[in-house]
């Protein structure tokens, strides 16, 4: 059998999606952060083109990005974004979670960087806590604040179980003062109590 592969046929790749991104308003606020981007994986190469053309839009070119390559296995030198390169450098002194833009005529932006695993219910509060207007809070501090008040509202809802769950085991509203089913009158439930 004889396979033949025509390499002049055209392939319709899939648009790029868009970047999950949430910006501070403009403002005179000036605080620790500028917004949030929520990428979906670590591969910055495949992650910054969306990013960058749509900040282009708002902040307009961006010609340098900065990031700490604890959380990025691979960081290119250089990344093509719409007609133009942008240049991408690391440094082992930045906030992990953070991500710094520069742009030769607009000035500098700090990003929060959520992690891509993040559930979503998580990214949204992030997104909107790192987007308030003069906040003073780093992206550390918010990533860490989420930590808690993730673990919190897990303990809540394992709490909440345990104690509907011991309901039901131990019978609820339908128990004795003796601890026995009601329906039993002395020990514990034999068929016959339940005829």
């Amino acid at each position: 059998m004889t396979i033949t592969v025509d390499s002049t046929a055209v392939r319709v790749l899939a648009p790029p999606l868009p970047a999950r991104l949430s910006l501070t308003p403009k403002t005179m606020l000036a605080g620790q952060l500028d917004g949030a981007w929520w990428p979906r994986s670590r591969n910055l190469d495949a992650e910054l083109p969306a990013l960058l053309d749509a900040l282009d839009e708002t902040w307009e070119r961006i010609t340098r990005v900065t990031v700490n390559p604890t959380h990025w296995p691979v960081i290119p030198h250089r990344v093509p974004v719409a007609g133009h390169t942008v240049h991408v450098g690391w440094f082992t002194e930045q906030d992990p979670d953070k991500m710094i833009l520069l742009s030769r005529r607009v000035g500098r932006w700090d990003l929060l960087v959520i992690p891509p695993e993040t559930e979503p219910a998580a990214a949204a509060r992030l997104m909107s806590a790192a987007a308030i207007p003069g906040s003073v809070l780093t992206a550390a501090a918010l990533l860490t604040a989420e930590a808690v008040t993730a673990e919190a509202v897990t303990g809540n809802a394992v709490e909440a179980r345990g104690r509907e769950d011991a309901w039901e085991t131990e019978g609820g509203a339908c128990m004795s003062p003796f601890g026995y089913p009601m329906g039993c009158r002395f020990g514990p439930p034999s068929t016959d109590a339940w005829r």
